[in-house]
């Protein structure tokens, strides 16, 4: 009797504490109907597409003609014949490199300034937002081109203080690439509610014991504010690094890539190989090329993060 083991002395099936109640498998069987809408986009929209991008990357596509398995002879082509791609890269590194540094400043000097309390601050949060819903449509890029453009609002304003310039902004190609920096820049929204979500979590506390010590607005910002905005801005810098990347729309509307290829972004490089050229399979190796570049970006950002961001925890990451 001694041996008997305790949970069949006390009758206590082990089996029965495996069984799912019908009540959970009702739950269950809800929440994979919930998901299922995304999962299906998931597959559609994401999975199978991207599969099939990495099958024709090693393939001779032209939409019209059935692919033919050729190796890794679009990624040499890549590299070692094509000029046009280190243009575009140059260039989409040359944007990224002004853009997320001034966006994220701006967003954040933004950010501070909404922290403080003063009357109408929702409807100030608003609009500054309203930028980042709108800022990548056509409509605004149309119209970002009627204003930098050769009767646009900005030339007629210098023409008016004697300032005569016969070639606009996006027609000259040292400054084209710079229109579009500043419109990135004016999307700022998204970055600024992350920065002010994280504002209001440092503690009072803080600044009040820099101000005993008689610390001042600019050591506050260096010693408190920025190290405890670090993981924020972590965060920020990737999103803000990817985004970069994939800029199409600004450069497609506004200047079509030109004057002399000096905002021909690598998206809009790809899309021309595909769409205009009808060269599938090389414009899938772009893709994938510039999805290694990310990713080389990103990881080199995590490796980096344990000698910049600070984490409360104190712990690695």
């Amino acid at each position: 009797m001694d041996h008997v083991p305790l949970f069949k002395r006390e009758g206590y099936n082990v089996n029965e504490k495996n069984k799912v109640s019908p009540y959970k498998k009702k739950d269950n069987i809800a929440g994979y109907l919930l998901l299922c809408p995304w999962i299906v986009g998931f597959l559609i929209m994401w999975l199978i597409p991207m599969l099939i991008s990495i099958y024709y990357s090693f393939t001779d596509f032209n939409l019209l003609n059935t692919p033919s398995v050729i190796g890794i002879e679009n990624y040499k082509r890549v590299f070692t014949q094509d000029k046009s791609f280190w243009k575009a890269l140059q260039v989409t590194f040359t944007y990224v490199a002004l853009l997320v540094p001034l966006r994220l400043a701006f967003a954040l000097f933004i950010a501070m300034l909404l922290n403080r309390k003063h009357k109408g601050l929702g409807i100030y949060r608003t609009l500054y937002y309203v930028p980042s819903i709108i800022g990548g449509s056509i409509a605004v890029s149309i119209v970002w081109k009627q204003i930098f453009g050769n009767k646009g609002v900005v030339m007629s304003l210098l023409a008016a203080i004697g300032i005569e310039q016969k070639v606009s902004f996006l027609g000259n190609p040292n400054t084209a690439l710079g229109v579009l920096v500043i419109m990135g820049v004016w999307q700022f929204g998204s970055s600024m509610l992350i920065f002010l979500a994280a504002l209001k979590q440092i503690p009072n506390s803080l600044y009040e014991s820099a101000m005993v010590d008689g610390a001042k607005a600019a050591q506050t910002f260096i010693k408190i504010t920025l190290p405890m905005l670090s993981p924020t801005i972590f965060f920020n810098l990737i999103l803000q690094i990817i985004n970069g990347f994939r800029v199409f729309t600004e450069s497609y509307v506004i200047t079509g890539g030109g004057p002399l290829d000096s905002t021909l972004s690598y998206v809009l490089y790809l899309y021309r190989r595909a769409f205009n050229y009808f060269d599938m399979g090389y414009s899938c190796a772009l893709a994938w090329v510039l999805v290694l570049i990310i990713a080389i970006f990103t990881v080199i950002l995590f490796k980096t993060q344990n000698n910049w961001v600070h984490y409360e925890s104190g712990g690695d990451n």
